[in-house]
């Protein structure tokens, strides 16, 4: 069977009760085109609960006898609004223990998750941080742990976040290391700083660039651009 739920209206203008004669109401509804209080339609018990969480909203309704649903005139789209309901106190207390419960369950849901999340990541990096020293021995530990940390950040879109990173891509991981050394091992930044345009900067620091890659790749010290300045 089809529930029909009174209408409770948010007035606009001063109204009073037609039955017990109080007033303003805030709230009425209406009984042969005349005003009449919540408490003369036997609704005053009711609790009012605003638009909005939609779990909590249908919990209460499921679970009041007893509900109405609460309007407001829009002048300017000229049209009624739905504002909330009326609930049951005790309906509306007991579906707010149900969201509770469920709220706990998400936030448990996504601590796990969190974790999950981490530990993937930590492989990623993990995995990034072999292929580099692979590729490049001579690379300083810490500063391989760097590249790796960097390059692998969750939603940097970075190369280790990369279809190619993640496969280990022997290109994409040279191309992280690559990025790197520009930064730091030479006077790049320096140079846009200094307004060069950036194809023209990076086509100046590339013979550093690789001089750093080969040292890296065959063994042995070197110097960074900045020091060598």
């Amino acid at each position: 069977m089809d529930l029909v739920a009174p209408v409770v209206v948010e007035p606009l203008r001063r109204r009073r009760c037609s039955e017990c004669h109080r007033g303003p109401l805030d709230r009425m509804i209406v009984e042969y085109n005349a005003p009449v209080c919540l408490d003369c339609a036997d609704l005053g018990h009711l609790v009012f609960l605003r638009r909005g969480d939609t779990a909590l909203t249908r919990r209460a309704r499921e679970a009041s006898t007893l509900w109405a649903v609460v309007v407001r005139h829009n002048r300017r789209r000229t049209r009624y609004e739905r504002q909330g309901l009326l609930v049951e106190e005790a309906a509306l207390a007991e579906a707010e223990r149900a969201c509770l419960v469920d709220a706990e369950a998400r936030a448990a849901r996504r601590a796990r998750d969190a974790v999950r999340r981490a530990a993937a990541d930590a492989e990623i990096t993990t995995a990034l941080l072999a292929e580099i020293l692979r590729l490049f021995p001579s690379c300083p530990a810490d500063r391989a742990t760097e590249i790796a940390v960097h390059a692998s950040a969750k939603g940097s879109g970075r190369v280790g976040r990369t279809a190619a990173g993640r496969s280990l891509d022997r290109g994409a991981v040279t191309a992280a290391v690559r990025a790197s050394v520009r930064h730091v091992d030479t006077p790049y930044d320096s140079l846009l700083m200094q307004g060069v345009p950036r194809h023209q900067a990076r086509t100046r620091v590339a013979p550093a660039i690789e001089a750093v890659l080969r040292t890296w790749r065959q063994g042995g010290g070197t110097t960074s651009g900045r020091e060598r300045g």
